[in-house]
């Protein structure tokens, strides 16, 4: 019998990486035996980070995850799913807002790949709230995060505000 492995796509801008990201990744490697942390370069949504930094902090707070493996992406999540030989999409859901999004993106996902499946994990209730955006808009005015991003890439996010 063969095995295959349960390998699922993370895709995002991580712009910066969160608490609330770092949760989904954990519940991931739970269920599936790779996770791979797709970073995308999206100038459309004017990051603060550029993407070799974002990628920079999501290997940080990812390297003691023997699961993960981060890579970088500029092109279709169905083109990269197929070069990673990757039919699973996982996609985290804070708000009802979230959900009407992601699915729109997942029926368009799959209207391009039929195999593709997506699957949509819920943070846990203390990381509902968190969001880069969040983040981002807290540093302006020396607000306190470091109860929403890993402490990690504290200094990393501090250093750019």
């Amino acid at each position: 019998m063969k095995m295959t492995t349960r390998r699922a796509i993370y895709p995002g801008t991580f712009d910066p990486i969160t608490n609330g990201h770092l949760d989904i990744i954990k519940r991931a490697c739970a269920m599936f035996d790779e996770i791979i942390v797709a970073v995308a370069y999206n100038e459309a949504k004017k990051p603060m980070f550029s993407l070799d930094e974002r990628i920079n902090m999501v290997t940080k707070v990812t390297k003691d995850f023997p699961k993960i493996k981060v890579v970088r992406f500029h092109s279709l999540l169905v083109n990269l799913s197929n070069e990673l030989d990757a039919n699973i999409i996982i996609r985290g859901l804070r708000a009802v807002s979230d959900f009407e999004y992601e699915l729109q993106m997942g029926y368009a996902n799959a209207s391009l790949k039929k195999e593709l499946e997506t699957v949509y994990l819920m943070p846990s209730l203390q990381n509902a709230f968190i969001s880069s955006s969040v983040v981002r808009s807290i540093l302006p005015f020396n607000g306190k995060i470091d109860h929403l991003v890993p402490e990690i890439i504290l200094n990393d996010i501090m250093s750019k505000s």
